[in-house]
This record gives structure tokens, C-alpha cells and sequence, in this order.
């Protein structure tokens, strides 16, 4: 089974021995290459639509791995018991859905020791949520893949302080250990704040607080400009 750089990225939080539950696994690509690189000792892959499941359990078969990987339809991590899994990956679908996910089911997210999340879009509500909901973002990486930029978020139970809005839009893990990637996705955000922001009539609320949020992310830039990393605080 070959992965995309995304997938590659996100499996390489994986803790080698560990039972995993793949949230949302359309064909069911990680949890077969999880079994067959001897990763994952038991995958749990499940999904909301049968036609995706259905994928994946051609997939499995095809590959003689029925006797590693249990396929379950269902919403979220409805779909697990407690303590069945120690790490959940939730991938591909929005930040906001992912954060809905993680809520429904409280219990079950309590029993589990890792969460691999890799938001398609409003990463900085999935943040903010987790900060909120008793969650520390161990780890962040940051894949390009076809001109577009995807951010993996490993998040563990903790405690988290955020000192500065903007780890919100831009993971404090990513500055801190100024990823290579971390300058060109910078610049892409603040290309696509300015492209919005002159559409907007400068009257209007969204205008200045997309200007406000332009004016924190310029000031990120030029700080990773400066070889000592200026922006980050520590």
C-alpha cells in the first residue's frame, strides 16, 4: 500500500504496537498500511457511508486482512467502547465537524490516549476547542501536496495555555520548531486574507477584524524572517 504525503505524515504519529480506530476511512488506505508495515497491532476502520466502508472492506479482503481490521459503519466514535482504541484518526473533513465529533462523545474520548487530526479547513476552531475541552496539541506538522497545504494536528489529554491568539490560525508547535514549511504557508495566509479583505467594503466588521488578523500574521512573518526566530516567546 503506498500513501500520499498526507497520509504518510499522519501515520508517522503512530505509535508502533498500538490499537487504532480510523474515524471517516473512505477506502480504508491507513488502516491497511498500518496492519502491513506491522504498526498497528488492531484497526478499527469505520465510516458514515456504506458506499465508502464498502470500499475499504474490498480493500481489506483483498489483502487477507479481515483477522487485523474490523470495519464499522456508523457516525464517529459512536462506533468504538471505552478503552477499545488508543488512538483515533480523524482525517479529511472539516475542523468544525471534527470538534463536533470529539463532543458528542465525551466518554469515549476520555478513554483514548492520542488523537491524529488533520482539519481541512477552520483549524482554528478545532484549536480553540481543544484548548478549551481539556486537550494539549502535543504535536503539528504541515504536509504541501498538489499546491495545497494540510496541517496535522496530534492532540493528547492536558492542560494548554495559549499565550497569543494567533497559535489559533498558526500552531504553536509549528513556530516553535520552525517548520520547514512554516515561512510559504505563512505567506499563503496572508495571500488569501488580503484577497478577501479587497472584496470587503472597508465599512463593514469583517473588514477590520480580517485587517487586525493580517496585521498579527505579517508581524509572524517577518519574525520568522530573523534567523533567532524573533516571534516566538517562548
Amino acid at each position: 500500500m503506498k500513501l500520499t504525503e498526507r497520509l504518510k505524515k499522519i501515520v508517522e504519529y503512530i505509535p508502533y504496537g498500538t490499537k487504532v480506530a480510523d474515524i471517516g476511512t473512505d477506502h480504508g488506505f491507513i488502516p491497511v498500511y498500518l496492519i502491513e508495515n506491522n504498526i498497528a497491532s488492531y484497526v478499527i476502520a469505520s465510516d458514515l457511508k456504506s458506499g465508502s466502508l464498502n470500499k475499504a472492506i474490498e480493500e481489506i479482503k483483498k489483502r487477507g486482512l479481515q483477522g487485523f481490521i474490523d470495519t464499522r459503519l456508523g457516525n464517529g466514535l459512536s462506533v468504538l467502547k471505552p478503552h477499545e482504541v488508543e488512538v483515533v484518526v480523524i482525517a479529511g473533513m472539516g475542523g468544525i465537524l471534527i470538534s463536533q465529533i470529539l463532543e458528542e462523545s465525551k466518554e469515549i474520548a476520555k478513554t483514548i490516549q492520542r488523537f491524529i487530526l488533520q482539519p481541512m479547513r477552520d483549524s482554528d476552531y478545532l484549536r480553540k476547542y481543544l484548548v478549551e475541552n481539556g486537550y494539549k496539541i502535543y504535536d503539528e506538522d504541515l504536509v504541501k501536496e498538489k499546491q495545497k497545504y494540510y496541517e496535522i494536528l496530534v492532540a493528547e489529554h492536558g492542560r494548554q495555555n495559549i499565550k497569543n491568539d494567533i497559535y489559533y490560525d498558526i500552531g504553536q508547535k509549528l513556530i516553535e520548531k520552525n517548520h520547514p514549511l512554516l515561512k510559504d504557508f505563512v505567506q499563503y495566509k496572508i495571500d488569501k486574507i488580503q484577497r478577501i479583505i479587497n472584496k470587503l467594503p472597508k465599512e463593514k466588521k469583517k473588514y477590520n477584524q480580517l485587517k487586525e488578523k493580517l496585521e498579527k500574521f505579517e508581524v509572524l512573518r517577518d519574525g520568522l524572517k530573523m534567523s533567532n526566530n524573533s516571534f516566538y516567546d517562548g
